[in-house]
């Protein structure tokens, strides 16, 4: 969009387009839903991209606050975010091994052009590797074709502020070269407890245009942020607490979770080179390399026993440092300095001949990750230096794990796409094999095993058929697979208590992909009332959850992967908007989904009764409703979400009730001042103040209380951590559009 004309433009394009901008027309044989940037610029420009995506039909994006810099909480037809693909421009943005979702890192809101949700499936092209059923893709903004300038101004409750300034190079002389350069700062107090947090942000693109149908495009992002970490409720513990659960603004000594010692930076470095070359003939390439670095530290709180704990399996005497036969523990801060690397070229050959479409697409990606402790002990108040060193015994440091992981990555695909009776009728299939390697290494005395090697070759067909009944109508049905590669460190090796040298979290067993297979039928209608609906129904072998609890005395969370066998699901989606009428266009979206666990789960040289009980964090029914005016000078938007109740523990004993949120933007197009245009917008998120649970941080595989298994074993029960929907917040925004 141009810049100062583009956005006069975009205002009358804004009172034509359906539904506010919630939803677009798509003719692809497969459920997906968008919103562009109408709607997006109606938002508060602090929110994450899962939270522009929340409305959508079976989509879960929460926020822990009115801004976020970490990871997001993400689900999509009862999978969450770490089976979720999360693809920024052709590039993967998830962590490549946990699969936490960074896209809060990875470019502005005011530089989307559009984000959508593919609910069943992934592109088969797509650089990612954990997307067994969902797809969620960032488009970024092109650059404007004449030189202009935007900026913006925004701040509310709890001192929250962002100020963004984006310059257009337009056309460079006649060169077809065009570009953008955008940076932003933001920063605010958590709304729950004490701390704050802060992000630098920058985005930048350069273009070139070879011919009418080459181009090429340089893409950079650099994110720098840190705040403090949240701490996570058990069921009690909310119900004691409520929003004030928290870290402790005042340091007592032992105190581990003192907010100063709980920080969590999420740092990114994004760049890549899209080219698209018209050869002739109905021949065309893409070829994209790619590299994205993230890296922390995350900080949190401990206590580290001075005499007997342990590294790895073997005990130590004393802490180096402290006197010979002291006892007791020291509380310290443990840093953990984390760093990882994910580079890839992706390549996809295409031939359009006569009726057929052909492709061939080789990804080739390269992953690197490092993450250890180091403990230093805190004074009196609460601080430490570094320079006073970190916590060793017997020369080592005091840590839980200290590890390093490597990944090759190559895939190959096919695709052949034939229309028939004029356009009429697609008929799609596509094959891609994908072979991976997978190694990490334990560098802790006694780790079992020490070195980790896994290798899997993954297949994954697609079919996928479109009828165009008329330019109006559609209906199309899809068979569709996915898979997710096993995720985090603590799949192939173990983690370590530095207290007793137990292992605090094993190795899967069964090394095996996650697998989905999936079949949708769906109806599309485009007319002044725009409508989709689509049944669907997939089914999870190996299906994988991770059981996340706090070490005792710590705020030091620690994970258990587990393969929880199968699970199906079935259901239907709809979602529907209207043309602006009287200057007002409506949206709407709904889901219901049953899901079943398909088998009993081995647990402890037991079985649990877990067949035939309701998957983990998959509520039955979603709902939203959107409204949106908009008639040139004035503006607003609309938003009410609902998610029934869902389970946290795989027995069904635990979980979160239902739940509804509103958010309202409202808005003016000031008058014009020479060459500026601007803007005014205040956006009230969470009308009413709903204080509620949002969704699972760390799911319990058995019961939150004691049971028996099927032969008679007790099994100790174990308690769920939540995240804490964001409360009220209020935040005013000033922009406008430099000519």
């Amino acid at each position: 969009m141009d810049a100062g004309a583009g956005e006069e433009a975009s205002v009358k394009v804004a009172r034509r387009v359906l539904g506010g901008g919630m939803m677009a027309r798509q003719t692809i044989a497969k459920s997906v839903s968008e919103v562009t940037q109408d709607y997006i610029s109606k938002q508060s420009p602090l929110v994450n991209p899962g939270v522009l995506v929340s409305s959508l039909p079976g989509v879960q994006g929460n926020s822990e606050g009115p801004l976020s810099t970490t990871s997001e909480t993400l689900h999509i037809r009862g999978l969450d975010q770490t089976q979720i693909g999360m693809v920024y421009e052709g590039m993967p943005l998830a962590d490549p091994f946990t699969y936490g979702a960074y896209t809060s890192a990875m470019v502005d809101n005011e530089n989307l052009a559009s984000v959508s949700v593919s609910q069943g499936s992934s592109d088969l092209t797509a650089p990612v590797y954990n997307a067994d059923g969902a797809q969620m893709t960032l488009n970024l903004r092109h650059a404007s074709n004449k030189f202009g300038a935007y900026v913006e101004a925004s701040g509310g409750t709890h001192s929250t502020n962002k100020e963004f300034v984006r310059v257009d190079t337009g056309e460079i002389g006649h060169s077809g070269v065009k570009g953008f350069v955008s940076g932003s700062y933001s920063s605010g107090n958590l709304w729950r407890g004490p701390g704050d947090m802060y992000r630098w942000h920058l985005d930048a693109a350069l273009e070139k245009q070879w011919a009418r149908n080459s181009s090429s495009e340089v893409i950079f992002s650099y994110n720098y942020a840190n705040q403090t970490e949240w701490l996570y409720p058990t069921l009690a513990q909310w119900h004691e607490y409520g929003d004030s659960y928290n870290t402790s603004g005042v340091y007592k000594p032992g105190e581990t979770s003192y907010y100063k010692l709980n920080t969590k930076a999420t740092n990114a470095v994004v760049g890549t080179i899209k080219n698209h070359f018209d050869l002739g003939n109905g021949l065309s390439l893409d070829a994209q390399p790619y590299a994205v670095e993230t890296y922390g530290p995350n900080n949190y709180g401990g206590t580290v026993p001075i005499s007997g704990g342990y590294s790895g399996t073997q005990q130590y005497g004393t802490l180096e440092g402290y006197a010979p036969g002291t006892t007791g523990s020291v509380t310290a801060i443990s840093i953990h300095p984390w760093v990882q690397t994910s580079s890839g070229l992706n390549l996809i050959g295409t031939w359009k001949r006569g009726l057929n479409t052909l492709k061939f697409g080789y990804w080739y990606s390269y992953a690197v990750h490092s993450e250890f402790q180091d403990y230093y002990a805190v004074d009196s108040e609460g601080r430490y230096a570094k320079s006073n060193g970190y916590l060793k015994a017997d020369g080592r440091n005091i840590t839980q794990y200290n590890i390093n992981g490597m990944q090759q990555l190559n895939a190959l695909s096919i695709e052949d796409d034939l229309s028939l009776l004029h356009d009429r009728l697609t008929i799609g299939a596509s094959l891609r094999a994908n072979m991976i390697n997978r190694q990490f290494t334990e560098d802790l005395p006694g780790a079992t095993p020490y070195k980790s090697v896994k290798n899997m070759f993954i297949p994954t067909p697609q079919v996928l058929i479109s009828y165009k009944i008329n330019p109006q109508n559609q209906i199309y049905i899809n068979g569709t697979t996915g898979y997710r590669a096993p995720s985090s460190f603590q799949s192939q090796v173990g983690t370590y208590n530095y207290t007793t040298g137990a292992e605090l979290s094993e190795p899967l067993g069964n090394y095996t992909p996650e697998f989905m297979i999936g079949e949708e039928i769906g109806f599309r209608h485009y007319g002044p009332v725009m409508l989709s609906v689509a049944g669907f129904n997939y089914n999870l072998t190996h299906h994988q959850i991770s059981s996340v609890s706090y070490l005792p005395d710590s705020t030091v969370t620690v994970s258990q992967p587990i393969d929880a066998g199968g699970e199906t699901a079935r259901g239907i989606q709809a979602e529907v908007s209207t043309r602006p009428w009287y200057h007002i266009s409506a949206y709407a979206s709904g889901q219901y989904m049953h899901t079943s666990v398909d088998n009993n789960i081995a647990y402890g040289g037991d079985y649990l009764r877990t067949k035939g009980k309701q998957e983990v964090g998959s509520p039955k029914f979603l709902a939203s409703i959107g409204l949106t005016y908009d008639d040139g000078t004035n503006f607003g938007n609309f938003n009410f979400r609902y998610s029934d109740s869902q389970y946290s523990t795989l027995m069904n004993d635990q979980g979160i009730p239902a739940y509804f949120t509103a958010d309202l933007s409202f808005g003016r197009y000031l008058p014009k001042f020479g060459r500026f245009h601007p803007k005014a917008m205040l956006s009230l998120a969470n009308l009413g103040d709903v204080h509620y649970l949002s969704s699972m941080t760390g799911y319990t595989v058995t019961a939150a209380s004691k049971i028996k298994g099927i032969y008679g074993t007790t099994v100790t029960g174990s308690q769920p951590t939540y995240n804490v929907g964001s409360g009220f917040s209020a935040i005013f925004t000033i922009s406008g559009t430099f000519e």
